[in-house]
């Protein structure tokens, strides 16, 4: 084979590492959806505290702290529960529509523009989860979602998809994995075997199974190294093709799923299983598809609207230019943020791709949570966070304290920013008072930690954040 024809061949060889079944845009399409509303769901349960005035972050706060991007979230227009509430509902028939395949594109936007409406909104409850969630999203606006459906009795073959969006979508995913491994090289715990050991000493993130790992060790040092194996050869979810891609693509999914039952990461095992999806070649979703019943298949489902950028030559260049740029800046921005390239002059010191260094380049050393005394009228002392008792011994599961991930995301960042310590200590005083007649006149914000010892003693310390009164 000559120098030509070894050219001539590349095209054909990239369409391969960057096609997609029409099934398997099926099935991001309806992941995404999945995802946005049990997203909103879970958020509803803290509206009043993370998206009111009345909680922890009110508008004015938000926008002394981000004056520049503040104004570009919806749910800055009112800071009233109610209007909040109406936004939150929006966003989740936008997740439905799109679940269902219901004017996929319109869906797909109205679905970008309000959840990025949420995250400007409270930052501070935010994970690496929620910028991957907003990319996907993002991709999803460029391809072709209105794919075949698993109840199509048409058993014509199947023809993949392969664009520049695709190949972004796909990217976008690998990107995650391989800049998260080049950060954990940098580090000396991933290496050592022992990184895995402390996440699952980290009692305030561990749930469920979570709990009972960190009694076996052996265990935890063979997952350390070979989830290091999997982010280092994660480039092959897009070298790989046929069944060594599905094993690959399996095996992450399987890997995210066990980190959604045992550590609270939020949103982003859900997210990265989404992206996964479109990794999943012909034969798996051949699978997928004997599987469906034929009484399901006898359904008839709605012919899908045929979109505009099929449609329209003009606007489907469009979009694959935009599609070209996004790669290129995707792949630029990753390179700056993991040191391969320089970043230009003005650049901010912490791009937000830096999200992708989950427990990288070591996990941390700590177990923490909160303890809020604070003093009532009558004089009794109680937390303000639990309600309960002044307890300032360790808790016997620190991940008890917070109601859920944001809260604990919030927490975090409390320590770290004093401006927020305020609104929080009045949104306690104010959450107590409208229930209780015995009124709370002063709250103190305390950080406790424990610093991990693998197989040494551990000593609780105690940092005081201040002392706010409830006037």
């Amino acid at each position: 084979m000559n120098i030509s024809q070894s050219l001539r061949e590349i095209p054909g060889v990239l369409r391969r590492r960057f096609a997609v079944d029409p099934r398997a845009l099926t099935a991001f399409r309806m992941s995404l959806g999945l995802c946005l509303v049990v997203d909103v769901v879970t958020r509803l349960t803290e509206l009043t505290a993370f998206y009111t005035d009345g909680g922890v972050l009110p508008r004015s706060i938000l926008r002394l702290l981000y004056p520049t991007v503040a104004p570009f979230s919806l749910l800055t227009v009112s800071g009233a529960g109610w209007a909040q509430f109406g936004l939150f509902a929006l966003t989740a028939l936008a997740g439905v529509a799109l679940l269902l395949g219901y004017r996929v594109r319109l869906a797909a936007a109205l679905s970008l523009v309000l959840l990025v409406s949420i995250h400007i909104r409270n930052p501070f409850v935010l994970n690496a989860g929620d910028t991957l969630f907003r990319r996907l999203l993002f991709w999803s606006l460029l391809l072709p979602l209105a794919g075949r459906s698993f109840r199509s009795t048409d058993r014509s073959p199947v023809t993949p998809v392969a664009t520049a969006a695709t190949a972004g979508a796909l990217l976008q995913v690998v990107v995650v994995y391989g800049a998260n491994a080049l950060v954990k090289l940098r580090g000396e715990q991933w290496l050592r075997g022992t990184a895995v050991r402390y996440v699952f000493e980290l009692d305030h993130i561990t749930v469920g199974l979570g709990d009972a790992l960190s009694s076996w060790p052996l265990l935890l040092t063979g997952l350390n190294y070979l989830w290091l194996a999997m982010l280092v050869g994660s480039p092959l979810l897009i070298l790989s093709t046929g069944r060594r891609r599905t094993v690959l693509a399996v095996g992450f999914i399987g890997a995210h799923l066990c980190m959604a039952a045992t550590l609270r990461l939020g949103v982003f095992p859900l997210v990265c299983v989404s992206g996964l999806l479109l990794f999943l070649p012909a034969g798996a979703w051949d699978a997928v598809e004997r599987s469906v019943p034929e009484a399901v298949r006898s359904i008839r489902s709605r012919r899908p609207r045929r979109s505009v950028t099929s449609a329209l030559p003009a606007v489907r260049a469009a979009a694959s230019g935009i599609a070209i740029l996004a790669v290129v800046a995707l792949l630029t921005v990753n390179a700056v943020a993991v040191g391969f390239v320089d970043a230009p002059a003005g650049t901010p010191e912490r791009i937000e791709n830096r999200s992708w260094d989950m427990f990288a380049p070591s996990p941390p050393v700590q177990t923490w949570w909160y303890v809020a005394p604070a003093t009532l009228g009558s004089g009794d002392r109680i937390d303000a966070l639990t309600g309960g008792p002044v307890d300032s011994t360790r808790p016997a599961d620190a991940a008890s304290r917070f109601p859920g991930m944001r809260w604990k995301k919030f927490l975090g960042d409390v320590r770290r920013r004093p401006r927020l310590r305020r609104p929080l200590a009045t949104y306690l005083c104010t959450r107590w008072n409208r229930t209780h007649d015995d009124e709370m006149e002063q709250v103190t914000l305390a950080f406790m930690t424990e610093r991990t010892r693998l197989g040494a003693s551990e000593r609780v310390e105690r940092t005081t954040l201040g002392t706010y009164g409830c006037a």
